[in-house]
């Protein structure tokens, strides 16, 4: 897909101008496209359609291209996988057939986040199925883990020689159905996200943050959000990637970072709101390990499936006010 650079807004300002007369004199730093995804549910009225279609990878056909361009594409996974004989589901408990992963093969999406509110969505055995099915397709998860440990110690991809580090984490991981706490599901607790960050500095050149976060439907990040992604840009993240509200908020340049506080739903079937059939792709475009450009690319949900809607996001991000507003969010 060819990308129009009227729609790019560079981030920074202070790039040294080459000399016209010896370029050949600068090495050229390798370019990385990364694009970031929302909430991905393939289970309800999601996996029922593709059922009724025989097509599992239904709702990524039209989107699969544009992921398909780019060096690395994630999203979140918000709905478990199941090996149960029967796929059983309520309003609020999501469980997608094992067949539902072949949309995000197609799409070449590379790294999910697991850590959501619906990660136990399908019991203890659910969190193990679905890191255990993302592996066997070569689709790396972040957030939860078989361990603790694990859920902290996130996933590393190289592209183009640069080392990629991402991190999942979840404000909420019981979907108001448990009164425990898995560990192995990370939750947004700054410490623990500043350590991890840390660590992962010692493993890549580059982190990235996922953030399952904000209150659903407003259009505006909550204090949690931004308190925390401005964490993590603090602590040496170069991008957080958000989601959970299943609407559209603003994203911001925050030192040398870039937040997506939340890219709203991909791929999802609620239809009772206008604004949560309308997403965003997230872009970031890294010389080396040092981001150059990013923009948003609006995408439409019709039955389901997102697809193109028009040019991104050509003017400077709206800054994002995060101040005095209510932290928890309804489902």
């Amino acid at each position: 897909m060819m990308i129009s650079r009227r729609w790019v807004l560079p981030l920074l300002a202070g790039i040294p101008l080459r000399r016209a007369s010896a370029p050949e004199d600068v090495p050229q730093e390798p370019r990385t496209r990364i694009l970031f995804g929302g909430d991905v549910m393939l289970a309800r009225y999601v996996g029922q359609l593709a059922r009724n279609k025989h097509d599992p990878a239904l709702p990524f056909r039209q989107i699969a291209p544009v992921f398909q361009a780019a060096d690395l594409a994630f999203a979140n996974l918000e709905s478990p996988f199941s090996d149960g004989q029967s796929i059983w589901e309520s309003r609020m408990v999501f469980r997608a057939g094992p067949e539902m992963i072949a949309g995000l093969e197609m799409a070449k999406i590379a790294v999910v986040s697991t850590a959501n509110n619906h990660a136990r969505d399908c019991g203890s055995r659910g969190i193990e199925f679905t890191l255990e099915w993302l592996q066997k397709h070569g689709i790396e998860a972040v957030g939860t883990g078989a361990t603790a440990e694990a859920a902290h110690a996130g996933a590393v991809m190289e592209r183009n020689g640069v080392r990629f580090g991402f991190l999942g984490y979840t404000y909420d991981q019981t979907n108001g159905n448990y009164r425990d706490t898995d560990d192995r599901i990370a939750g947004m607790d700054l410490g623990q996200m500043r350590d991890d960050v840390a660590a992962m500095r010692g493993r890549a050149d580059v982190t990235i943050v996922s953030m399952h976060a904000g209150s659903e439907y407003s259009p505006k990040p909550n204090r949690q959000q931004s308190e925390f992604a401005r964490a993590a840009i603090d602590a040496g993240a170069s991008v957080v990637a958000g989601h959970h509200p299943h609407v559209v908020q603003p994203w911001e340049r925050y030192r040398e970072g870039v937040i997506f506080y939340s890219l709203g739903n991909l791929v999802f079937d609620q239809v009772q709101r206008a604004e949560t059939q309308r997403g965003e792709l997230g872009e970031a475009v890294f010389a080396g390990s040092r981001i150059e450009e990013a923009r948003v690319i609006p995408v439409k949900i019709a039955a389901t499936a997102p697809r193109l809607i028009g040019s991104g996001d050509s003017a400077a991000p709206p800054a994002a006010d995060a101040g005095n507003q209510n932290e928890a969010g309804a489902k």
